[in-house]
């Protein structure tokens, strides 16, 4: 016999249910907003491979990527991350693009000058274009910013990397496909494809093309990650040019792999769910 209950207390029971609701949804969303979007994951990568001179063994490469500086990541945040990559105290040290999230109403260009050229590594400091980047006079204030942070921006372009003599490796960066020009054949033009060579890449999805060139491995950001995803599902909204290859290491073929960075910043929506904003370190190791 189902036992009845009084007005006083079913109405009780849906208080406590509702006050429960709000209670976890501002929980929740304090997580989303202010939690997790702080709570950086430091990745380590092992890069092998026979082409890889002996001199590179333990050679290591710090990647940070899409910043969004001006959306909801302020200047105390970026501050503390300089920090971070500053102890881990790279030979190299590589931006993927997406420095700020508007830079049509972004103007604190100098105090971002100043906290960029903190970092330092022997090897040089290297960045290619996000399409954030880009867009009106945005293409050309980044280029500025970056070069006065003592960055060499690699656009369609590729540099050597040398430890000793005629042993190095060739880094190489390209323009982003959705606002920029991408050239996969000027950026490596007039290099020896027995050298191994990395390319910085803004957008993943790129890789399905530079697979198809004398090119080893690809660094890429742009995706975030998803920003947000769901168990079991993963990311319920990824950009263009970042819909295959979401987050992590990718094989793409025997001799090319794919690592996707989740960034540090959030754009759109504030939001971070299941997917840290990542700093990545690789280590270089020669295989024979």
């Amino acid at each position: 016999m189902t036992k009845k209950i009084s007005r006083r207390t079913f109405l009780k029971r849906i208080g406590k249910g509702t006050v429960a609701t709000f209670i976890t949804g501002m929980v929740g969303h304090f997580y989303l907003k202010y939690l997790e979007p702080k709570w950086i994951e430091i990745t380590h990568q092992k890069i092998s491979h026979s082409l890889i001179p002996s001199s590179f063994n333990n050679f290591k490469i710090v990647q940070f990527s899409d910043t969004h500086l001006g959306f909801h990541m302020d200047f105390e945040q970026f501050e503390a991350i300089i920090e971070r990559i500053t102890r881990e105290h790279a030979d190299c040290i590589i931006f993927s693009g997406d420095l700020i999230d508007n830079l049509l109403t972004f103007f604190e260009y100098e105090r971002v000058i100043i906290l960029l050229s903190k970092l330092q590594a022997p090897y040089g400091k290297f960045a290619v274009y996000g399409n954030h980047d880009h867009g009106g006079w945005g293409t050309e204030k980044y280029a500025e910013i970056m070069t006065a942070s003592g960055f060499q921006l690699l656009h369609n372009d590729s540099v050597f990397i040398e430890k000793e003599e005629n042993e190095r490796i060739i880094l190489a960066g390209i323009d982003e496909p959705i606002l920029g020009t991408p050239d996969i054949l000027q950026t490596i033009k007039n290099k020896p494809s027995d050298h191994f060579t990395i390319l910085i890449s803004h957008a993943p999805d790129l890789a399905d093309e530079v697979k198809h060139f004398p090119i080893h491995f690809q660094m890429s950001g742009h995706t975030h990650g998803g920003q947000v995803q769901m168990p079991f599902v993963g990311p319920l909204i990824t950009p263009p040019m970042g819909k295959k290859y979401t987050e992590g290491l990718y094989e793409i073929s025997p001799n090319f792999s794919l690592y996707v960075n989740r960034g540090l910043g959030t754009t759109r929506l504030p939001y971070r769910f299941l997917s840290r904003p990542e700093i990545t370190i690789y280590t270089l190791h020669n295989t024979n």
